[in-house]
């Protein structure tokens, strides 16, 4: 057994996997080795701006009418929902004969500094459903948001509930109480947040930046690594062997070195949705409050009336189970199950609770609700 084994585990948030990646010195297989992420066959159905909006090539038999449209966040890369093969949420969902869509935010540049929150959920969101609905030929579609994704779908589906165009709404690690009573153990990041306005104004950082500098996040990684460098060379080369099961195909490493790329693959926070995010939701905490507002129309969760399914990770930190369970309480939906599982951040996407369970049960919880 290696001294620190690879693969995606079911407890799993962004850290666990950079310090697993630099303790093994996979970072240096990353530099001379391409992982090829997002393999399931595609094509680009709509494109505005940077905003790409792609489908998924159909299995052969054809299932279920009500297509999946895929939101990711706008921080890092979506291709977390299509890894690699045999490790893809997109692959498995096309293969149980869904309709599957993906979108894709883009990379913003220095130009995209204004675009906010009312420029995605108010102006994009919109087009995209329209345009899933107009190729699928469907009536109405599920709405599956993973992360911040999940945020911006809830609020889509609240602002646009006279069109009936969501007929299911999945949460998967969403936050829409950003400062709950009680964060919980792997709640962290709320208690930092929500005394975040003590010394951290969003705007200042934009007026500085623009964007929200994409590479933050992997200085700071590189910092607090550089003491596991003797390390690494042992790990790597006497017990980790990475090259040799590269070379072998294993899986799990495939897995592993392509998560490793994807949690450092972060791209710019366009600079007002980031001011809109620090403060309008983890320092004022508007969105559960019923006061978030977007050019003037007040984002009220309790319109959302479509079946809700949200899932949590009990070792979650990003998105405690505080931050997604009251969604529960929040929207109005009769027909509402919230799901709590033993995993972090990441495991929930790809690690074997995800592949075992998760799938499983919202495959379960959509068949019924997609005909």
């Amino acid at each position: 057994m290696d001294f620190i084994p690879f693969g995606v585990y079911d407890h799993d948030n962004p850290e666990t996997v950079r310090f697993r990646k630099y303790a093994t010195g996979a970072h240096n297989v990353l530099q001379r080795t391409e992982v090829l992420t997002g393999q399931t066959s595609r094509e680009v159905v709509w494109q505005k701006d940077k905003v790409r909006l792609y489908r998924y090539e159909p299995a052969a038999e054809k299932r279920f009418p009500v297509p999946v449209l895929l939101v990711y966040a706008l921080i890092l890369r979506p291709y977390i929902l299509d890894l690699v093969p045999g490790n893809s949420f997109v692959e498995y969902l096309v293969g149980e004969g869904f309709d599957v869509y993906l979108l894709d935010w883009g990379i913003p540049g220095n130009e995209d500094k204004d675009l906010s929150f009312e420029s995605y959920v108010l102006d994009y969101l919109p087009e995209v459903v329209e345009q899933v609905l107009t190729s699928s030929q469907a009536e109405g579609l599920t709405l599956y948001g993973y992360c911040q994704g999940g945020t911006m779908s809830a609020m889509y589906v609240s602002l646009f509930p006279e069109e009936g165009a969501a007929k299911n709404l999945v949460l998967l690690a969403t936050p829409v109480d950003f400062a709950p009573d009680d964060p919980g153990l792997f709640g962290l990041w709320t208690l930092w947040s929500r005394n975040s306005d003590k010394f951290l104004d969003p705007g200042l950082v934009v007026e500085a930046f623009g964007n929200f500098p994409a590479d933050v996040p992997s200085r700071m990684v590189d910092a607090g690594t550089s003491l596991l460098k003797p390390f690494k060379i042992t790990a790597a080369g006497a017990r980790a062997n990475p090259w040799s099961r590269i070379e072998g195909g294993d899986p799990a490493m495939s897995s592993f070195l392509a998560m490793s790329q994807w949690v450092d693959d972060s791209i710019p926070f366009p600079g007002e949705a980031f001011r809109q995010w620090i403060r309008d939701f983890y320092q004022e905490n508007k969105l559960a409050k019923g006061e978030l507002e977007l050019r003037g129309h007040r984002v009220d969760l309790s319109k959302v009336e479509c079946p809700v399914l949200s899932i949590a990770g009990e070792k979650d930190y990003i998105c405690p189970v505080s931050q997604a369970e009251p969604a529960m309480d929040l929207v109005g939906s009769q027909d509402k199950e919230f799901l709590v599982l033993d995993a972090g951040h990441v495991g929930l996407m790809g690690g074997p609770v995800a592949e075992n369970e998760l799938w499983p049960r919202v495959r379960d919880w959509l068949e019924p609700r997609s005909q």
